[in-house]
């Protein structure tokens, strides 16, 4: 009997067992064989059977497997989303903190300190900083109210948890700044900008470019320096 007629007989066999014995005899085969037959029959299409079953389960599994790895890779595109997005805040908020960049003012010959130009100079600085620290406070407003979500993650959770919270701190150094240079334009409203607070000296044109919004001149600036050093060492050797 060929693979074809075995594949029939096996057909015809799950359809009506008696009438493919009743075949079998008719051809020729003893009842013992018969009996072999039916049984090897049978056994092809247990094993048969057996595979389809196993096929499926593996495919299912795989299935599952794939879906695992995907639903991994996805959280896992999220989670760098927001590292670089929480980068890219912590760079604009460094530029924020950052004076602007601006041309450094060259002193003409006998000119005098804290003349109409540098006043103007100085003033421009100032107020292009201030403007870009009130837009880092507003982006950081309308950033934390758009992003205001309640993730059922807690891994997401925490994560929007850690960029609140270095935006806040961010907003409250720049708070501080802002006080600082509306100081400052209040000081060249008043005639006193540009000079050191403690001692009267002049602070200097290098010195406001590099800290425009410093009260006192590079010597004073050093003793203020020197006794909070000791203070600290004070503090430290009394505990």
């Amino acid at each position: 009997i060929t693979n074809i007629t075995q594949s029939d007989l096996l057909a015809q066999l799950q359809k009506n067992e008696g009438e493919a014995i009743h075949f079998l005899k008719n051809v020729g085969l003893t009842e013992d064989q018969v009996k072999n037959l039916i049984d090897q029959l049978k056994t092809k299409s247990t094993d048969t059977n057996s595979n389809a079953v196993q096929k499926l389960a593996n495919n299912k599994v795989a299935k599952k497997k794939a879906a695992v790895k995907k639903k991994v890779l996805t959280k896992d595109k999220v989670v760098e989303k927001k590292k670089i997005f929480a980068k890219k805040i912590f760079r604009k908020k460094r530029s924020a903190i950052d004076k602007p960049d601006f041309k450094p003012y060259q002193r003409k010959n006998s000119e005098a300190y804290m003349s109409k130009e540098q006043i103007k100079h100085f003033r421009e600085i100032l107020i292009i900083w201030k403007n870009d620290l009130q837009k880092e406070v507003k982006r950081t407003i309308s950033h934390m109210q758009e992003d205001a979500s309640n993730f059922p993650d807690p891994a997401d959770r925490a994560t929007q948890e850690e960029e609140f919270g270095l935006e806040l701190r961010t907003r409250d150094r720049e708070r501080k700044l802002l006080a600082k240079i509306n100081e400052a334009i209040q000081r060249i409203d008043d005639g006193t900008y540009g000079y050191c607070e403690e001692t009267g000296d002049e602070i200097g044109i290098k010195r406001l470019e590099a800290r425009p919004v410093a009260t006192l001149c590079l010597e004073a600036q050093e003793r203020h320096e020197l006794k909070e050093r000791q203070f600290r060492d004070t503090i430290h050797s009394d505990r």
